[in-house]
């Protein structure tokens, strides 16, 4: 027994660490071979302790949910959806003549969760229900480890969070699932909600806590204080905490959630702001459903239902097609949405999706939106068919995989998109060459290569619509000063499959010439950090067509001259190889990354064994786990700014 309670009492420190505190000290296989110990043991024994982590096993179904009472009502929000009702509100709270300090967090969109704990033992997780009275999932929460079983304070407790699915982990779950889950607030309020624990268990949920709603014999003076009580206890409580003086300081801080959650790998739909001195909440007190001294500030909706009308096919660089769905317009996060994307026919198979059903899209980070899944299917709706021949030239589809492709390199879309990236500004940089310049030029004089560019006829072009001589002369001059080009630049714009703007740049580091480049085996690429297998398979392919060696030759004969940089850059950074992970305040990621080489860095884009340094921003997810475990150097933003300074 005395070893068995050894076990728990690790087990459990070392699951605080990895789940909670995001910190673990121990790998997997050391874990796993614990935990099997424990097991053999409970069995040898025939007894499991309290606090065992094999509890957390998801077991046998339930056959329905039993009410379960919480101590104290759990109240809903009140919401405000502009500043102008932020400042009514904090105008109804100096009016009675409370202080304006608020606390502000992130609003997570999940399934509030409330557990109860007695003489530092868990008893039960509930639902919120109607606030007095819930449905008991502990079944199925027991299944998340997110949270202590056994805490140090002994009398009767109710803390209350939110159970989330993160992006990142729906999106693996769906890679393999029979059936897609649509969002992560329905795919979490599915697996708490499921009689069967063993599917609440296979989608890794968490619960992120933010509130103690009953607690037996003591009393919190603010907010701050019952969220470190939290912190203290081992329940997991998201880093994001403002106090703020003031409705300016509130409106900041709102500004800064909604700024920083386009990265955040929880769904989140707005603010919390609570009064942080607990006196000035009871002196408010509560109305039937809300606290007067709370308020959840909602953002725009980033997801919204709607009906496919059409399924178009768009053929890119590559060959590859990607369907886009052509949709009912409707209003989305301030913008009207017309089209959503589809990954290949694969992901629109998986999802579902048919002519005339409702879908539900989703649009974030200001990019076009996605097609989630299909949320009603009509008696008129049909089936999307698969394409066999290219819908741009006619030629006969190739599948590979879950994806369909045109094999013909002179497919109208293809010759586009591949003069547009060489013409960018990541690529040659050609002022004013654009999707539409390239598409005019393919069809009207025929232009299929980069060389072609570079043999432009200034009597040609002037025959072209909209081109007279001031736009026909500025493109020639715009051609002729881009034919020097640093190497990176040259590598992007060759179109290389899987080769964006950052490998360009390790690659152009690695190599001295392109020569050496073109030269490279497979071993040699994949010796450089963040070129994988399929990336280098890619580049060898490329440079093995002796069509693609004899168009950078013909870009040499026509005068294209490759700037090798021989200078090394030195500074605070020299010798390091930097990764960056979360949101900075003060720098976007890409500025943080050109100080960085400024000043003799390497940036990198996933922590590896070859990394040196980390800077860590708001919300670092994964990178700073991998980045402890290997005893990489972390540093925070106001660490950066001291060295830059210095």
């Amino acid at each position: 027994m005395d070893k068995m309670r050894e076990l728990v009492d690790l087990l459990n420190k070392y699951a605080y660490e990895y789940y909670v505190l995001d910190n673990p000290t121990v790998s997997d296989k050391e874990y796993d071979v614990l935990y099997d110990q424990l097991v053999a043991l409970e069995k040898q024994e025939d007894k499991v302790l309290f606090d065992s982590p094999t509890r957390r096993v998801g077991g046998a179904p339930v056959s329905a949910f039993k009410k379960h009472k919480h101590i104290k009502k759990l109240y809903s929000l009140d919401k405000a959806t502009s500043f102008d009702e932020l400042i009514s509100f904090d105008n109804k709270i100096k009016k009675e003549g409370c202080e304006d300090e608020y606390t502000v967090e992130y609003k997570f969109d999940g399934l509030t969760i409330c557990i109860t704990y007695d003489d530092g033992k868990f008893v039960c997780a509930s639902t919120r229900g109607n606030g007095v009275e819930g449905e008991d999932v502990s079944a199925q929460v027991l299944t998340i480890k997110s949270f202590p079983l056994s805490i140090d304070f002994k009398g009767k407790l109710e803390v209350q969070g939110e159970a989330i699915i993160r992006l990142s982990v729906l999106e693996e779950y769906n890679k393999t699932a029979t059936e897609i889950l649509k969002n992560a607030r329905n795919a979490v309020a599915g697996a708490i909600r499921n009689l069967d624990p063993k599917i609440t268990e296979k989608r890794h949920a968490e619960i992120m806590f933010y509130n103690v709603n009953y607690i037996e014999g003591r009393e919190f003076l603010t907010q701050v204080e019952s969220v470190e009580f939290l912190r203290a206890n081992g329940f997991k409580v998201h880093p994001f905490l403002r106090v703020c003086k003031g409705i300016d300081s509130v409106m900041s801080a709102i500004k800064e959630i909604e700024n920083n959650r386009k990265t955040l790998d929880i769904l989140t739909d707005g603010a919390v702001v609570k009064l942080n001195d607990v006196k000035f909440r009871e002196k408010l007190g509560n109305t039937d459903k809300f606290p007067r001294w709370a308020i959840a500030y909602k953002f725009e909706a980033e997801e919204i239902t709607t009906i496919l009308t059409d399924v178009i096919w768009q053929v890119g660089r590559t060959g590859k097609l990607t369907p886009l769905g052509i949709l009912e317009p409707t209003e989305l996060a301030g913008a009207t949405v017309r089209k959503a994307t589809l990954n290949n026919y694969g992901d629109l198979q998986r999802k579902g999706v048919k002519i005339g059903a409702r879908v539900l899209v989703r649009r974030s980070n200001e990019v076009i939106p996605e097609i989630l899944g299909t949320t009603e299917v009509f008696s008129h709706c049909t089936d999307v068919e698969k394409p066999t021949v290219c819908n741009a030239c006619g030629s006969k589809l190739v599948e590979i995989g879950a994806n369909l492709f045109c094999p013909n390199e002179n497919c109208k879309p293809r010759v586009v998109a591949k003069l547009t990236n060489f013409a960018s500004k990541n690529g040659f940089d050609i002022e004013g060459f654009s999707e539409m310049t390239a598409e005019l030029l393919f069809e009207k004089l025929g232009v299929k290569d980069f060389a072609d560019l570079f043999l432009l006829d200034r009597d040609e072009l002037l025959k072209l619509d909209g081109f007279k001589d001031a736009k026909t002369d500025n493109l020639l001059n715009a051609i002729e000063n881009s034919k020097k080009i640093d190497f990176n630049n040259f590598i992007y714009a060759l179109g290389i499959d899987n080769v964006g703007k950052k490998t360009a740049r390790d690659l152009s580091k690695t190599f001295t010439n392109i020569d050496e480049l073109k030269n490279a085996d497979k071993e040699q690429l994949l010796s450089i950090s963040d070129v994988g297998e399929i990336m280098a398979e890619g580049i060898c392919k490329y440079f093995s067509n002796q069509t693609n060696i004899l168009q950078i030759q013909k870009l040499f004969d026509l005068g294209v001259q490759i700037i090798y940089s021989t200078e090394q850059k030195t500074g605070v950074f020299s010798g390091e190889k930097v990764v960056l992970t979360g949101t900075l305040s003060e720098y976007k990621r890409d500025q943080a990354g050109k100080i960085i080489e400024e000043l003799g860095g390497e940036v990198q884009s996933s922590v590896s064994k070859t990394t040196t340094l980390v800077l860590a921003g708001e919300n670092a997810g994964s990178k700073i786990d991998k980045a402890k475990k290997l005893g990489i150097k972390i540093i925070d933003e106001q660490t950066f700014k001291m060295l830059i300074k210095s």
